[in-house]
This record gives structure tokens, sequence and C-alpha cells, in this order.
């Protein structure tokens, strides 16, 4: 599905999702990724939500002071991670939220568009 260009500054909007995998800064992604303010998009490796695991987030938590939101993307439809990966991640305390896939892209990009520090864990849909 392609989205709206707009101008968010230095970090990148989504501009595609879909057909297993992203478009940023006109470049394809293939698979599902993260992306950090200040850091950059790098890939994770789960295909559904049920493959997330508490470990998949160092790289995220390690980024934390950088941003105040993180969208976890589950897939073609809305599914929570397992109640470890929700533990694990309230416990930090990071604040996050679950949404599909594609209202994570969205969100993404109403939040950079507002000027908010925001990061995602997207898992890709086809």
């Amino acid at each position: 599905m392609e989205l709206s260009n707009t101008d968010f500054g230095n970090q990148p909007p989504i501009e595609a999702y879909g057909d297993g995998g992203f478009r940023l800064v006109k470049k394809r992604v293939e698979g599902s990724m993260f992306l950090l303010p200040d850091v950059g998009m790098f890939p994770w490796t789960p295909k559904q939500v049920s493959d997330v695991t508490p470990d998949m987030f160092s790289e995220i938590i390690a980024a934390a002071p950088t941003f105040d939101l993180l969208l976890i993307g589950s897939g073609r439809e809305m599914q929570f991670p397992s109640r470890d990966v929700h533990d694990h991640l309230s416990s930090i305390p990071l604040h996050f939220e679950v949404m599909d896939t594609g209202a994570a892209c969205r969100t993404y990009n109403v939040l950079l568009g507002e000027g908010r520090r925001v990061a995602t864990a997207l898992i890709a849909v086809e």
C-alpha cells in the first residue's frame, strides 16, 4: 500500500508496505524491520508475532532514550506478542503500542509529522 509523500525531517517515513517488505527513501526493504530515531533501520527476524521473543528487542532497548513510544506492527492482523514479551518490555519501562503493521506504519508517519519521537518494530506483510 502506498502512503502519502510528506517531508518528515531526518527520520525517514514509511512510503509503502506490503509484498513482504517496506519502502523507505525510495528503496525497497525486504522482510521485517525496526526503525530507531538517530540510529536507523535494521532487519528484524520475526515473520509472525508468535516468533517474537524478549531477546529480539536488545537494539531497541539500547536506543530507548531516543524515543518516547515504540509501535509494534504485528503483521496483517492485530495480535499481541506473548506475555513474556509484554512483561519484558513493561519492565524496562518502555511505552509501546501493538497494532497491525498497516496501522503501525500509518501511525508512525502521523507521529513523525507531529515531530514526535517514535520507533517501530514491524513484521512484514504479504
